[in-house]
């Protein structure tokens, strides 16, 4: 008789909510339960440490394990002196472009062009809603160069290979007056994260 695994609690940025959820199906993972936080929240950062711990004590009770699929992302700090103090883990690196791309392969990338501006599936997805609304380029397309005049290139990470998502992609850097370039990635450094997680 085979030993069911012990459930484990993903708290998760809502950015990564479509990634997560295609790992577990591939792999799987019944015993994952995921609780995802709004992407917007990265609007926001200084407020992400706070909702995490507020989580974490909530579930607690309910999760002998449980593990935070978010990068520091934007933080400061903050979120890894929460995670500390409540004896959880979380993804490695600074935001989610390393994470998918591998902390050494993003820093090369940055190094290579330090004004480039990142897109993920996510980001490709809801361009218009989250950059040219979000950032109230529809009603002042004057701010645009404001905004993007130091980036130079817009690096599409591509966790899939979606016609239509790299479409969307291009028109975003089309419209930002920024060289494309497109570097698969897949799901990186979240995959082998959570598998670890996952086969605890």
């Amino acid at each position: 008789m085979s030993v069911q695994a012990e459930p484990v609690l993903v708290l998760a940025c809502g950015a990564l909510a479509r990634e997560i959820q295609q790992l577990k199906l591939l792999n799987a993972w019944e015993h994952l339960k995921i609780k995802c936080l709004e992407a917007d929240l990265h609007n926001r950062p200084e407020r992400i440490p706070e909702r995490i711990r507020a989580d974490i004590q909530r579930y607690r009770p309910k999760y002998s394990q449980i593990f935070v699929a978010y990068a520091d992302c934007g933080t400061g700090g903050l979120l890894d002196h929460v995670l500390e103090e409540e004896g959880v883990e979380r993804l490695p690196g600074a935001h989610c472009y390393a994470t998918f791309a591998g902390q050494q392969s993003f820093a090369d990338l940055a190094e290579a062009e330090l004004g480039s501006f990142y897109l993920t599936d996510f980001l490709a997805r809801h361009f218009e809603r989250l950059v040219i609304k979000g950032m109230q380029l529809d009603k002042h397309p004057e701010l645009l160069p404001m905004y993007f005049n130091h980036y130079t290139r817009l690096v599409y990470l591509a966790q899939t290979s979606n016609p239509d998502l790299l479409a969307k992609a291009q028109a975003a850097a089309e419209y930002l007056q920024l060289e494309f370039k497109l570097v698969p990635t897949g799901y990186g450094e979240l995959a082998t994260e959570l598998a670890r997680i996952a086969q605890r």
